[in-house]
């Protein structure tokens, strides 16, 4: 062991400290830095501590909206000197984002210079950069020198900073924030100015209004770069309750027409916070990897404003279809979150909805408007105090001169010979000789009553709330005007809409590239997919002790239908079977099918098409295609058979009737209006046997007639009249087949 070191104090002045209390409060220490000082914004002007210092700052250097632009270092210089300890850089990035009117929808600051792109192109560095206020952010700042606001020590305690902005601007909601604190975080998007304005009027007249009154006004967020949200009314009702929730947002686009029945789309509007170029280089790379099989090619032709676009391979396809596989796999659609956590009076973190939040903005500004208030109260009762003092010694100017200049202590005096107070003595001491015109009598009389009259109408507005809330009504009614809907910057840039109703179905085909195969299925139940449709099948190889049993020419958006013994239906998505050049795959492995069951039978589905399944003991029923369709490796349970008579063929629907014939070489005929339609099921009797089972059926339309295929493949046809002794009603035994029927017991 080493040696242990004695500090100076002694082994006394050693203090034993628990490592689990000293690390959780030290934590603790943390988190709470972190959510009051930095990621969670105050309810009240809706800022985080360094956009406020960047506001405060700009305002001490007077950088009001008319003035003249100043370096965007001076600023950070002064931010991070006076105010806020951290990093040049991260100051500036806050800074930016004030300024960029496609991240904020109200921007704080006017920047001019490179202040970065859509694209994501960074900024010029802050040398280069000049900045002043906007008018949203002079108002923020509207009353600050006049006691609006609480002021603290700044971290040094050389400086002092306001705790709160005074805010008549609903920043909050109309510019949203985000953040990441200690275990939680924050997140909300931004809002219409004018419509929050009709909201928190409605709140002033009647404190009690519900949600859904608000939400006439308030229908959702508005984006700085438009776009449109498709999120049902319900969704958007309940995120706004609770204050967590989240928004559908999808890009603008429109179909152009180009001439001789070509197209293009142009995306003019693109989702909140994503970059362009980002956006374009996924476009291009699911283009390159053909998961995008409808589009063609992807362009940006922005310049000003946003301009993509997108050219479809063929002309034939649908545009909805299109975008909507675009949506599913490119940030042309994104969810953008709601998580309105923010301090509560600038200490207390709380997930508030839209109602509070509001209400707690008109709580502030209420409060602004009498801290105001009381602040010009004292200012006019000062000056009131002067002009009483003015006007009493303006009766005997004479005397106060000769006070003044033959006096040892002219203010004491003044006092006695006219009864003056303090303040009022000060002042007469410092007026000018030209104040001593019969002119400036007057005019301190006038102002003297104008001042009166001020002063009964700030001390009737301290004592009345009602009146308090009218200043407040007035204020956000001048809001409601200038940033008006018919105004460039207050108009809605984001609308609502439903969302096109595009079958899954669809939107996965469109996603799958087309090409025509051959489908091979051996006996002992390998498949593989051959390019193309291929005729000629001599060279195909298969394993030893194999053999080909069905082939089906498609596409790659096909699915495969698959019968298994035991009665269930499985589906494969043609683009997923394995290639030509091997042997394949079994498609028992390819599904999960139970031990001891085999592939009974396969066939291409055809939407809105119907199939017959049969199984050996001659039993079955008819099933609409669409019901059978299994979305699950497991199957669907289709068909009810056992051991002793497992399922067998599923046969397309073609025609009116049916025909049978058993391993005793029985053919039977019937209607196939006898036949069961369902869904799951044992199913009906199609043909009774004394011996065997079923070896074949066929669907055909009687005014055709049966067809079949001989041993040496020539094809034979017998009218319905030429087999009346073998029609009959279904369940029958039938009779031997006409001269010519195959010794294989089979239709082909």
């Amino acid at each position: 062991m080493g040696k242990q070191v004695i500090p100076p104090g002694g082994e006394g002045s050693i203090e034993s400290v628990d490592l689990r209390e000293a690390l959780e409060e030290r934590y603790l220490a943390y988190a709470l830095s972190t959510i009051m000082h930095r990621a969670l914004p105050d309810v009240r002007d809706g800022m985080k501590p360094v956009h406020r210092r960047i506001l405060h700052a700009m305002r001490q250097l007077r950088l009001d909206p008319t003035a003249a632009f100043k370096k965007c270092a001076r600023v950070v210089g002064d931010v991070i000197g006076k105010y806020h300890p951290h990093g040049d850089q991260s100051v500036y990035d806050a800074l930016v984002r004030l300024a960029q009117d496609f991240a904020v929808r109200y921007p704080l600051v006017d920047g001019q210079g490179n202040f970065g792109t859509l694209d994501g192109d960074s900024p010029a560095a802050m040398r280069y950069t000049e900045a002043r206020l906007t008018d949203v952010g002079a108002r923020l700042l509207e009353g600050i020198d006049d006691d609006a606001v609480d002021f603290r020590d700044t971290y040094d305690g050389s400086e002092q900073e306001p705790v709160v902005l005074p805010g008549a601007f609903p920043n909050l909601l109309a510019n949203g924030s985000t953040g990441i604190a200690v275990g939680m975080a924050t997140s909300i998007p931004p809002h219409n100015v004018a419509e929050i304005a009709e909201a928190a009027l409605l709140l002033i007249r009647n404190p009690a209004t519900d949600l859904d009154a608000l939400l006439a006004h308030v229908k959702g967020p508005d984006f700085p770069t438009g776009g449109i949200i498709v999120e049902s009314p319900g969704s958007i009702r309940e995120s706004y309750r609770t204050g967590r929730g989240s928004f559908r947002v999808r890009a603008r686009w429109e179909s152009e027409d180009l001439g001789r029945g070509t197209w293009q789309i142009v995306v003019t509007e693109i989702p909140f916070q994503v970059q362009k170029g980002k956006l374009v280089e996924r476009i291009a790379e699911l283009l390159e990897a053909k998961k995008l099989p409808l589009l063609g090619d992807v362009r940006d032709e922005s310049a000003d404003d946003v301009r993509l676009v997108l050219e479809p391979r063929v002309r034939t396809v649908d545009p909805v279809l299109l975008m909507e596989s675009l949506f599913r796999l490119s940030d042309l659609e994104v969810r953008v979150p709601l998580n309105m956590n923010v301090l509560v009076g600038g200490q207390v973190p709380a997930v508030i909805g839209l109602k509070e939040a509001i209400q707690h903005w008109l709580d502030h500004r209420k409060v602004v408007i009498v801290r105001l208030a009381r602040h010009r109260l004292e200012k006019v009762s000062h000056r009131l105090e002067v002009l009483d003092g003015f006007l009493i010694v303006y009766l005997d100017l004479d005397r106060v001169i000769r006070i003044i200049r033959e006096e040892d202590d002219p203010k004491a005096e003044l006092i006695v010979a006219f009864t003056l107070t303090d303040v009022q003595a000060e002042a007469i001491l410092n007026m000018r000789l030209r104040s001593l015109r019969r002119l400036e009598e007057m005019e301190i009389r006038k102002e003297h009553t104008a001042l009166s009259a001020e002063k009964a109408s700030l001390e009737a507005l301290i004592a009345d709330e009602k009146a308090q809330w009218k200043k407040v009504a007035d204020e956000v009614k001048v809001l409601r005007k200038v940033y008006g809907s018919e105004t460039p910057l207050g108009k809605r840039r984001t609308d609502f809409a439903a969302a096109p109703e595009a079958p899954t179905v669809d939107i996965l085909e469109a996603m799958i590239e087309r090409e025509p195969i051959t489908i091979v299925v051996s006996e002992l139940g390998w498949v593989r997919a051959l390019k193309g449709h291929v005729q000629d099948l001599s060279t195909v190889a298969f394993k030893q002790g194999d053999a080909l049993k069905w082939v089906l020419r498609g596409e790659t958006t096909d699915k495969l239908l698959v019968l298994s013994t035991g009665g269930k239906v499985y589906t494969l998505g043609c683009d997923k079977l394995p290639g030509g050049r091997g042997h394949g795959e079994p498609i028992k492995l390819m599904v999960d099918m139970e031990q001891g069951q085999e592939v009974a039978h396969v066939k291409l589905h055809r939407s809105g098409g119907k199939v017959l399944i049969v199984s050996k003991e001659g039993r079955g029923f008819v099933a609409a295609e669409d019901d059978i369709l299994a979305n699950t490796r497991k199957g669907k349970q289709v068909l009810g058979v056992d051991e002793a008579w497992p399922a067998m063929l599923m046969v397309a629907v073609e025609g009116d009737m049916v025909a049978t014939i058993g391993e005793n070489r029985k053919l039977a005929i019937f209607p196939l209006s006898q036949v069961t339609e369902m869904t799951r099921g044992r199913g009906v009797r199609l043909q009774r046997y004394k011996d065997g089972g079923l070896s074949d059926v066929k669907t055909f339309s009687g005014a055709d007639g049966l067809t079949w295929i001989d041993a040496g493949g020539r094809t034979h046809t017998r009218s319905l009249d030429d087999l009346k002794d073998w029609t009959s009603d279904r369940g029958a035994a039938g009779r031997l087949p006409p001269p010519g029927f195959p010794r294989t017991n089979r239709f082909a």
